[in-house]
């Protein structure tokens, strides 16, 4: 087995490569595309870094705005409207509960707020918005990262599971993954593993919840007592508004839409594929169980409490 592992070490980028054109196969779905990333990345390391780390950002936003091609605004906002109120009680409760438990477990306090911010928003993206604003340094931001990234990939294949052994529809499916699965990235994974409706719902309600970055940036900004003028603006979120607008009320041609949806699902299996190529075992052991922990914990108190709300009101 060490033979194998240094041959294909030594070959990293060329198996890199070759792995990247597989993900382009037609019946590569996106959890087949993450787990293909990491396999390579605990195998082999990590390849191309750089440009790992800035395809799998870029190319989820474009896959993003691309879906909005096949998205219906009236339906979208009834979706929207339906979870905001559980959205406001539950980013603001996994903030608080996040802050709380990292205090009693002992975890750094800016990587606890980091983590509970991912949580409780839309995972990497929170991280990155609220990460300068705490003035969080590297290894903050990679513990927090990384955590987040672990759970994605865990969230990816075993939500689609538990939803088909729990017997949700498509609605609740949607709207509970939203909620309780951290990145932009694996929520539409696993809305597209479940089925097109849970797709458009699980869309739409993360992209919703994802614009609570700028008031918690704000918050945030006088509970570390920090003054930092950079927010990260989720503007790629108001790029799918317009194109759900130019779908609804533009007649568009149905060749048209439909290839512009198709690339995103494409865009959206290479940007799996991207985040699983970045989860090094380097990336595992920063991590560290305590964090970890914490993450999970946390995880486990919106996946539950958010269940139970689809359960009960969807």
């Amino acid at each position: 087995m060490n033979a194998i592992e240094n041959f294909l070490q030594s070959k990293r980028k060329v198996v890199y490569v070759l792995l990247l054109l597989f993900c382009f196969l037609p019946m590569v779905t996106p959890p087949v595309a993450l787990f293909t990333g990491l396999v390579f990345a605990l195998v082999c390391g990590e390849a191309f870094p750089g440009f790992t780390k800035k395809s799998s950002k870029y190319l989820l936003q474009v896959s993003v705005v691309g879906l909005g091609f096949g998205m219906n605004l009236h339906e979208s906002l009834a979706s929207g409207r339906e979870g905001m109120v559980f959205t406001v009680i539950s980013v603001v409760g996994t903030l608080l509960i996040g802050s709380v438990l990292a205090r009693r477990m002992q975890v750094d306090r800016k990587t606890g707020y980091l983590i509970s911010s991912g949580t409780a928003i839309c995972g990497g993206s929170a991280i990155a918005a609220v990460g300068p604003v705490i003035k969080a340094n590297d290894h903050e931001m990679s513990v927090s990262l990384g955590a987040v990234f672990i759970l994605n990939a865990v969230a990816l294949f075993l939500f689609p599971v538990l939803g088909h052994l729990l017997d949700l529809t498509q609605h609740q499916f949607g709207m509970w993954a939203a909620i309780a699965i951290h990145d932009t990235s694996s929520v539409v994974g696993a809305g597209a593993a479940y089925g097109d409706e849970a797709l458009k719902v699980a869309t739409t309600v993360k992209l919703t919840r994802a614009l609570w970055i700028i008031p918690v940036a704000f918050v945030t900004s006088f509970i570390f007592k920090s003054k930092s003028d950079k927010v990260y603006m989720p503007w790629f979120i108001f790029l799918f508004v317009l194109a759900m607008l130019a779908n609804t009320f533009l007649s568009l041609p149905a060749l048209l839409t439909g290839s512009m949806v198709w690339l995103a699902h494409k865009g959206l299996t290479l940007t799996l594929f991207f985040i699983g190529a970045g989860l090094s075992r380097g990336v595992l052991r920063r991590v560290g169980m305590r964090s970890l922990t914490h993450a999970v914990l946390l995880w486990l108190v919106i996946g539950v409490s958010s269940l139970a709300y689809v359960w009960f009101f969807c």
